[in-house]
């Protein structure tokens, strides 16, 4: 939020699906864990903020004036996922957030092939900016939905949108990376019906079918013909990203907590949290990045928010892996003993 290239007008600031989002959805239950009293003063202003431009958007410019459509798009649904992940904490839905759905739904595209889409933000970079980030986009406004309160995805007002939506989500699954058909499972695993069991149960097998030999997944594997524009190789080992998004997915479609094998992916979680800053690391599947490059925090930013999400939701909370001595770790024992590392 105190990046000079995210300030916007009025104040405000452009909220990042790679560290904003991420921070939204993770700092309350991690919160909660602690036993903290009120929530973090930036989760505070990050939600101002995000309040702040639905109230004013009719005068505030486009995140970026040549690409307006698409900031809209990608405005609209983020801010409406942020505020309906808070009202849920809250109990009720709230008028801000009501109108954040009002402007997503009004920015939704009702004809062309990407009918029940929004338009999205691109600028050629993997997994939020790139050509096939609308898929994306989409699972996200349907977590949104999923998570506002009041029984607001039975509304009648919104069943013509709901319905695009669906059938959306459905019609393009095919063509998607393994990546984004898991974007699709998060957001099925809230809101019931959103992905036929078939198509479900064979992109759990996918995902299974990637995971490597140490518990983790690598980013590349799940989309494989990606390649950096700077002609580097991709990081094929297991990567805080994958892992953690992954960990989170496979939790939230209703795998079992004693299935060994996310026992192993949680476990590998609980061993790659970094010792120096408490964060988890991803290397950027567009280019190297170098010590000095900002940008290069993204990926880890994000890999932090999906492994604790995928930590905190562990059940049961004992990940009885073994290390290669004999002893047993326990997952909430190491996030408790760590978190206070990556909290704010």
């Amino acid at each position: 939020m105190h990046w000079p290239k995210a300030a916007r007008a009025q104040d405000t600031v452009c909220v990042s699906c790679h560290t904003a989002l991420t921070y939204a959805l993770v700092r309350e239950p991690l919160g909660r864990f602690l036993k903290e009293s009120g929530s973090a003063p930036a989760r505070q202003r990050l939600l101002a903020d995000v309040r702040k431009r639905v109230q004013l958007s009719p005068q505030l410019p486009p995140y970026y004036p040549d690409k307006a459509l698409a900031s809209r798009g990608t405005e609209a649904v983020l801010n409406a996922l942020i505020l309906a992940d808070e009202d849920a904490n809250q109990g009720h839905l709230s008028a801000a957030t009501q109108a954040a759905f009002d402007a997503m739904w009004a920015t939704q595209l009702t004809s062309g092939p990407d009918a029940g889409s929004w338009p999205w933000i691109q600028f050629n970079n993997e997994p939020w900016e790139a050509p096939d980030s609308g898929y994306y986009g989409a699972t996200l406004a349907a977590l949104a939905v999923a998570s506002a309160p009041d029984a607001y995805r039975t509304r009648p007002s919104i069943q013509q949108g709901l319905g695009r939506l669906h059938d959306y989500l459905t019609r393009a699954f095919a063509q998607q990376t393994l990546l984004k058909r898991a974007d699709l499972l998060w957001a099925a695993g809230r809101l019931p019906g959103l992905i036929e069991p078939a198509a479900r149960d064979s992109t759990l097998r996918e995902l299974w079918a990637m995971q490597r030999s140490d518990g983790g997944w690598s980013l590349a594997s799940l989309m494989p013909n990606w390649k950096r524009r700077d002609g580097t190789p991709q990081d094929n080992e297991s990567d805080g990203y994958a892992t953690g998004f992954v960990a989170l997915v496979l939790q939230e479609s209703g795998v079992a907590p004693t299935d060994v094998r996310l026992r192993r992916a949680l476990y590998w979680l609980e061993k790659h949290q970094s010792i120096w800053n408490g964060r988890w690391s991803a290397d950027s599947p567009n280019k190297k990045r170098g010590l000095r490059d900002e940008p290069r925090h993204f990926m880890d930013d994000a890999a932090t928010g999906f492994a604790v999400l995928a930590l905190l939701n562990a059940r049961p909370p004992a990940i009885d892996v073994p290390h290669s001595s004999g002893a047993a770790h326990t997952a909430s024992q190491t996030l408790r003993s760590q978190v206070t590392r990556i909290k704010d």
